[in-house]
């Protein structure tokens, strides 16, 4: 079985990514185990984070890398809290963590009608067999809903509850896994991703 790092020590993220990669015979460990930081991530949108955190991962451990940068997009933010949402409510001062970023955006939102209130969450992957790679595997991902006002399931993680899907008619934190895996920003990036891996694979 191979073995790559993934540059995140994110739990959720991690239990995505061996799911979708078992198959392959492919190990994802998170950067912690190897006792590697994070990266500064220095980059003005998601798929230069992303490159930064895979090459920082693949530089301190010597194996292939895959990284993801994600976030929440909304509309009446003009985009924000995009690549700072893991932080938004740090950087305005606030707590941290997932909950401390949901009373944030709710309170950003207070007084904005449902209809003016749509959002997506994006995804790049980005995958370097080594720390100097010249061609990075890129992918991407979008998924669609709105915020609504409040919390509603507690499934998933990040802004989940309040993610919701209009064809669903729930929120990403009442959906069951396997759906999620498929629809979800992160899934149609791993869809993207696997035939670019599996081929890369075939050729060596």
């Amino acid at each position: 079985m191979s073995q790559w790092v993934l540059a995140s020590g994110n739990a959720g993220k991690l239990a995505e990514f061996s799911r979708l990669l078992e198959p392959l015979s492919i190990d994802v460990r998170p950067q912690g185990e190897f006792g590697v930081s994070d990266a500064d991530e220095t980059g003005l949108s998601f798929i230069e984070n992303a490159i930064l955190k895979a090459r920082h991962a693949a530089a301190a451990t010597g194996l292939p890398a895959l990284a993801d940068d994600s976030g929440l997009v909304v509309d009446a933010l003009n985009g924000e809290p995009g690549i700072y949402s893991a932080r938004f409510s740090a950087r305005a001062g606030g707590a941290s963590g997932d909950s401390a970023n949901i009373d944030h955006l709710l309170s950003r939102l207070d007084g904005i009608p449902a209809a003016e209130r749509s959002s997506h969450y994006y995804c790049l992957l980005a995958f370097v067999r080594h720390a100097n790679d010249p061609t990075p595997l890129i992918a991407e991902g979008r998924w669609d809903g709105r915020i609504l006002t409040e919390r509603v399931g507690t499934g998933g993680f990040g802004y989940d509850p309040v993610f919701y899907l209009q064809e669903q008619d729930c929120t990403a934190a009442q959906m069951e896994s396997s759906l999620k895996n498929r629809l979800s920003h992160r899934g149609k990036a791993m869809a993207t991703f696997m035939p670019q891996l599996q081929a890369m694979l075939g050729q060596e």
